[in-house]
């Protein structure tokens, strides 16, 4: 096997959209970086039953729902 193919696997800071911190393994940056979600298991309603509702961080929703107001959207 060839050396150095394979990218470099250490611990990362996941922040959730809650404001949570959670450590976990990944090949994401480098040691010790954070990486904030947009969108986690607790927030999806695939994830949570429906329980809770994505919250339009973009403007893309409401920016669909103006642009197609009039064909019952």
């Amino acid at each position: 096997m060839k050396a150095d193919t394979h990218p470099d696997y250490h611990t990362i800071n996941v922040k959730m959209t809650d404001g949570t911190v959670v450590e976990m393994k990944s090949t994401y940056g480098k040691e010790g970086d954070q990486l904030a979600l947009d969108i986690d298991p607790s927030v999806h309603p695939a994830w949570n039953g429906g329980t809770s509702r994505l919250m339009d961080t973009g403007g893309r929703v409401s920016k669909f729902k103006n642009k197609y107001a009039g064909l019952g959207f």
